[in-house]
């Protein structure tokens, strides 16, 4: 598998090699020395999801208070979506950025986002189906969104009208939820990382 780091850190592209015959496919989908090597530290698996979307469906912009944060590695097992990862970190470099990655059943790209990052996405066909392992459990007191549709984000969704839950298109814009104390400080997330590579684990 060929593992990228996005314009983001803490994000990165993963395309594993597909080795096919008439039979069918086989594919290492994920590597738990490889991403490690990649990233610095091992991803804890501690949650798996399964989402089931509709065409024109966007999710997010989801994250979680950090420290324990949550980590994802995503993957599209059915369908098409354009999945994004934001950058929610105060203090961070490319705070406020956002970068796309199409996932598909034809490549199989995954993505992997560290603890602090917005994950969303947007879904390109009916019954695009994700799905993603977590580094911690769901938590709701610890979850958060910030509204998909901020100006400020800006971020290009394929779609003209897109679908949003309730929960979204309630969210707070960027500038709300920094001014709530909402999102994830960019030193804190350093840190907590880096004791995930000492061998700390989460908190």
């Amino acid at each position: 598998m060929k593992i990228r780091e996005l314009s983001i850190e803490g994000a990165w592209e993963i395309t594993p090699q597909q080795h096919g015959d008439p039979r069918g496919l086989f594919m290492e989908w994920y590597r738990f020395d490889r991403l490690a090597a990649a990233v610095g530290h091992p991803l804890r698996l501690a949650q798996g999801n399964l989402s089931v979307s509709a065409r024109g469906v966007v999710r997010g912009i989801h994250f979680a208070d950090v420290p324990p944060g949550q980590a994802k590695y995503v993957s599209c097992v059915r369908g098409a979506v354009v999945d994004v990862v934001v950058d929610l970190r105060l203090g961070s470099p490319s705070f406020g950025r956002w970068e796309a990655v199409r996932l598909d059943d034809v490549d199989r790209r995954a993505v992997y986002l560290g603890e602090g990052l917005g994950h969303g996405f947007c879904a390109l066909t009916d019954d695009a189906t994700l799905s993603y392992v977590c580094s911690t459990t769901y938590n709701p007191t610890a979850e958060h969104a910030v509204h998909p549709l901020d100006p400020q984000l800006a971020i290009d969704w394929p779609v003209e009208t897109p679908l949003l839950s309730a929960r979204d298109s309630v969210a707070p814009t960027l500038a709300q939820a920094r001014e709530s104390g909402l999102l994830p400080d960019y030193e804190t997330c350093r840190a907590f990382t880096a004791g995930l590579a000492s061998g700390a684990g989460p908190a």
